[in-house]
């Protein structure tokens, strides 16, 4: 069986002068994963982060030019030289610029627009000026001041105050604001001269040319924040790709910096320690000694020559090395849990078994090509899925089996007599031509219901299969851990798996065989079970740990007994659990079966829409249910054998792009 990727832990020893160059080797590379963290940024003050920041900062660029943020990095990786930092200055004060003149411009106008709906609301109303005094949201001043300073007065108007003439001569004025601004007004009148008048009582609306003016103020307004608005846009335009290239070469110079400044180190040399693949150590001694001209110090240890591996502080990180098919199935392992460095790798067997279960328990040929066809165009990027297209070959996988299942229940979208013709000649090349090769409806027929009886009797067997792999993993990764107490004894150890086919092969030979129980079939079962139940305290004979009774011997009685019923229990609820799979595919078969009736009875084109919605709706929802019950089969019959402790999962340093 195919174990986890040997891992090897490396200590490189590099000068000052080569780590820049040697980091950005390990970021594209990809296969080096360090042996504590160094990708964070440190909370250490002295530590300068200058390309972190010029990218934090081309990033508020890129959202104030209205940008869209590159997706992933691309090209080749490359420092930053002068003329790019020039550039990203360049870019960035102009933005922040834009945006403040566009920030001002548009609150200038909030505020205009503001004012001139208030004022031109009152232009007609028959209401005296003393009145309009008395408003809590408008503010208005009607007085004299020298018409030299009008203009000056106008200059000083950053709060969007409304200052018009009321004569030819400029010597009078009306001013008005929002009552949150009149503080603001008043001192700006006050610097200018301004002296108020006396209205008389029946003075009465909003004069013809203040509204005028206003109006005026506020197309003026608009166009400037429209003028500002357009610059920004040919900005975007103009500086948008040199921009984006810019934010990957500053996204890539940050995680340099970045792991530059959390490495150990002297004022020459640097220290850098982590672990990588076996097979990938000799190609990566050998470029690090030409980016360092040989003035690089490497030193390659095994697992276990490292203290902290042997002292429990530290896991190796596990790699599983495979092929583009089984690679697709890797993240329903690491889901879960990622398996110890050294075991037995998990993925081919699940590959296997997430294909065989959802196969049998979506047999339709339609519907399994629907999945095959799509899992196709996946693979040859014709269809994005948001982001189920790196699952790919899963798809193609589970159509695959399904329409293979179909094929032998005769089902196509819900349609059992179409493959009638493909029915009748494969099983007339082995017998008598039949109309169905595996007949899934129950009638009142004997000999169906025996076929039903058959089938959950054959899901079953697969559960059996699939729970004795999970117990003979467990029992070679806990042989491999050194770990031979638990190997042996326990639940899913030796004696555990020996209970476990003894009182299958013990039950079917009764069934079958017509075979009387004798007294070793109970010394067998009784002899297996008891080593299983005393398991912890073997273990700890065998493995040299005293006293054997850790706890007395009172207490491992009562812990036989409780792992006697947790035996028993798990492994019968663990292939009985098996049983959901036959009645998953009946139950698909039934709603096949409901769905072709619906059609026949819908009269004309409706049963094709009744077709067309019904196989929709199967295969988008009961797709889904299928997939989570087959998960579920896995992760709790399965996992659960050998997945008594989880490792740590490779997950090498590599230049991503963060966007925001």
């Amino acid at each position: 069986m195919a174990r986890t990727a040997p891992m090897r832990l490396l200590e490189l020893m590099v000068l000052r002068e080569d780590i820049k160059n040697v980091v950005k080797y390990l970021g594209e590379f990809g296969e080096f994963q360090f042996q504590r963290d160094v990708t964070s940024k440190n909370s250490d003050k002295e530590k300068q982060y200058h390309f972190l920041e010029v990218f934090e900062e081309l990033q508020k660029a890129r959202s104030v030019l209205d940008i869209e943020d590159v997706k992933k990095l691309s090209g080749e990786f490359r420092f930053p030289q002068q003329k790019d930092e020039d550039d990203a200055r360049k870019i960035i004060i102009s933005s922040r610029e834009l945006y403040q003149s566009e920030l001002d411009s548009k609150e200038k106008l909030n505020k205009l627009s503001s004012s001139f709906k208030e004022a031109k609301s009152f232009a007609n109303l028959n209401v005296s000026y003393s009145e309009l005094e008395s408003l809590s949201f408008l503010t208005m001043r009607i007085g004299k001041i020298d018409g030299t300073k009008l203009e000056e007065l106008q200059s000083k108007n950053t709060i969007g105050c409304i200052f018009a003439p009321l004569g030819e001569d400029n010597s009078k004025i009306f001013a008005a604001c929002s009552k949150n601004n009149r503080i603001e007004m008043d001192n700006l009148l006050k610097e200018a001269g301004f002296v108020e008048l006396s209205l008389p009582k029946d003075f009465k609306g909003v004069p013809s040319d203040v509204l005028k003016t206003l109006e005026e103020n506020l197309a003026q307004a608009q166009k400037n924040h429209d003028e500002i608005c357009t610059q920004r846009k040919n900005f975007a335009l103009t500086h948008g790709e040199r921009l984006l290239e810019l934010l990957q070469i500053y996204c890539v110079a940050s995680q340099i910096e970045t792991v530059e400044n959390n490495l150990e180190s002297t004022e020459y040399v640097y220290r850098i320690s982590g672990w990588i693949p076996e097979y990938q150590e000799k190609s990566f001694v050998k470029k690090i000694d030409e980016i360092t001209r040989s003035r690089a110090s490497i030193r390659s240890f095994l697992p276990s020559e490292v203290r902290d591996v042997i002292n429990g502080q530290e896991k190796v990180p596990v790699q599983l090395k495979h092929g583009r098919i089984i690679r697709n199935f890797e993240r329903m392992i690491f889901s879960y849990g990622s398996p110890l460095y050294g075991c037995v790798d998990p993925v081919p067997f699940v590959a296997i078994f997430f294909t065989l279960l959802f196969g049998i328990m979506f047999g339709d040929a339609g519907q399994g090509l629907v999945f095959l066809i799509l899992g196709i165009l996946m693979a040859a990027k014709k269809v994005k899925l948001g982001g189920w297209e790196k699952f790919d070959i899963v798809f193609i996988a589970i159509g695959l089996s399904s329409t293979i299942m179909g094929i032998l229940t005769g089902e196509f979208f819900a349609n059992t007599t179409l493959l009638v013709p493909l029915s009748r000649f494969l099983t007339g090349l082995f017998g008598e031509p039949r109309d169905v090769i595996l007949h899934m409806m129950p009638s009142s027929d004997s000999h169906s219901i025996l076929n039903m009886f058959m089938f959950f009797g054959f899901t079953v067997g697969v559960g059996f299969v699939i729970n004795t792999c999970g117990i003979i993993i467990n029992v070679i990764n806990q042989f491999n851990l050194r770990h031979y107490g638990k190997a042996i004894f326990g639940k899913t150890g030796i004696t555990g798996a020996v209970f476990f086919w003894y009182v299958i092969s013990f039950a079917l030979r009764i069934a079958f065989l017509g075979h009387v129980p004798a007294f070793y079939d109970w010394c067998i079962i009784g002899g297996s079970l008891f080593l299983t139940a005393f398991g912890e305290v073997f273990e700890r004979l065998i493995e040299g740990h005293r006293p054997v009774f850790e706890n007395g011997v009172f207490s491992a009685v009562i812990a036989a007994v409780v792992e006697i019923i947790e035996v028993l229990s798990s492994y019968l609820s663990n292939t009985v659990s098996f049983l959901r799979v036959g009645a998953f595919a009946l139950a698909h078969a039934v709603l096949g079966f409901i769905i072709e009736m619906m059609a026949g009875i819908a009269p004309g084109p409706a049963g094709i829409l009744v077709l067309v919605i019904g196989n929709g709706i199967v295969v988008v929802l009961e797709g889904m249910i299928v997939a989570i019950q087959v998960v579920r089969l896995q992760y709790y019959e399965f996992f659960s054998k050998f997945f008594s402790d989880t490792g740590r999962e490779f997950k090498p340093f590599r230049f991503e792009y963060i966007g925001n």
